[in-house]
This record gives C-alpha cells, sequence and structure tokens, in this order.
C-alpha cells in the first residue's frame, strides 16, 4: 500500500468511527426510528453525501453498532466460563463483567436495550442474531458436562437461553442506578447473583424427575 493510499484509508476509518461515535452519542435521547441522517452527519462535520461511502443508511450503521456493542461483552463471558469452575464462581465473575461493562459503556447498552424490541427491524434483528450467538456460545460451554448427565440439545441451549437473557436483563438493572448510588449497584449485583444461583440449583434437578 502506499503512502497516499495509507493516508487515505486511515481518514476513512477515522470518518467512520467518527459517524458511529456520533451516532452514539445522539442514540443516547433518541431511538434509532426518529434520528436523522442529516443530525448524525452535522455533528461529524461531513456532507450528507459522505454518509454513504460508510454506511448504506442508518440501519446499517445501527447494525454496525449492535455489533461493537456487544462484541467485548462476548469475550468477557466466554472466557469466564472457560476459566472459571464452580456455579458459585462463574456467577460471581459474570455479575462483575457484567458491572463493568456497563459502567465503561453505558451508551453501547442502553442502545441495545432500547433497539432490541424497537422500531428499526434491521437492527433488532441484528441483536436478535448476536444474542443467539451468544447462547450458542454459552451453550457449548454447558454441553462437556451437562450432555454425560443426559441433557438433550435442545435443553442446553434452553439454559442457555435463559443465561443470556438474565446477563441482558441486569445490565439494564445496572444501567438505571444512578452513578453516586454504590448501595444501589450493589441490591442489583446481589439480586442477579441470587437469581443465577436458583436457576443453577434449578439446572442440578432438572434430570432428577
Amino acid at each position: 500500500m502506499s503512502h497516499t493510499s495509507g493516508v487515505r484509508q486511515a481518514q476513512k476509518e477515522k470518518t467512520r468511527r467518527a459517524l458511529l461515535d456520533a451516532g452514539l452519542r445522539l442514540l443516547e435521547e433518541q431511538s434509532l426510528s426518529s434520528l436523522g441522517l442529516r443530525e448524525v452527519t452535522r455533528v461529524v462535520g461531513v456532507a450528507p453525501a459522505a454518509f454513504y461511502r460508510h454506511f448504506r443508511d442508518l440501519s446499517d450503521l445501527g447494525v454496525a453498532l449492535v455489533e461493537e456493542s456487544l462484541d467485548s461483552l462476548h469475550s468477557l463471558i466466554r472466557a469466564i466460563l472457560a476459566d472459571q469452575v464452580g456455579d458459585e464462581e462463574r456467577i460471581e465473575a459474570s455479575v462483575e463483567a457484567v458491572a463493568e461493562q456497563v459502567r465503561r459503556y453505558p451508551a453501547h447498552i442502553r442502545f441495545i436495550a432500547r433497539e432490541r424490541h424497537g422500531g428499526v427491524r434491521p437492527v433488532r434483528e441484528a441483536i436478535a442474531a448476536e444474542l443467539d450467538r451468544f447462547a450458542d456460545e454459552v451453550a457449548d460451554s454447558f454441553a462437556p458436562t451437562l450432555t454425560p448427565e443426559g441433557w438433550s440439545a435442545e435443553d442446553v441451549r434452553i439454559l442457555a437461553q435463559m443465561y443470556v437473557d438474565h446477563m441482558v436483563m441486569t445490565a439494564t438493572a445496572f444501567l438505571e442506578v444512578p452513578p453516586d448510588r454504590p448501595e444501589e449497584e450493589r441490591r442489583v449485583a446481589d439480586s442477579a447473583r441470587k437469581q443465577l444461583l436458583l436457576i443453577s440449583l434449578g439446572r442440578r434437578h432438572w434430570r432428577d424427575g
């Protein structure tokens, strides 16, 4: 790659990043369905036509934000499931990982929470697909232990989906805690741990009947 091409590519990536950041910032206060393309380009300081060099439309930008918002959480939880042994250790680490993700990326979590059941279909479908992929990863981590105990692949997948749904619910609960209320954050964490322990207890006795 020539120096000129490299500079051009770096500028293109910089503009794309700026468009994503502007979109995310504007979506703190509104839904994607109400966002205007000119609002985004005005924040970045580029002409509306420049937007289409990076995204087909605002839905395409939204899908990119979905991937960005959930990818790091996938990696965190996958590492926890691989490294931790014992339900209590996994639960403790998972709840703390979700809490830290909300602290570091509140705008991303708020975007997912709002758009998961929102009005822009491609974004809604992208969130569902990412969470399905997340559940598949959790199911893969559970299967080596549960399959020898007589669990079917379908039941393992349902259990994994319960864990993923709970992680999303917990993230939303953390998001609603004011930043100056650590006791409220502890209450949310305690509740999340207890709920996951109940799921775990039910899992251990699922085959008893």
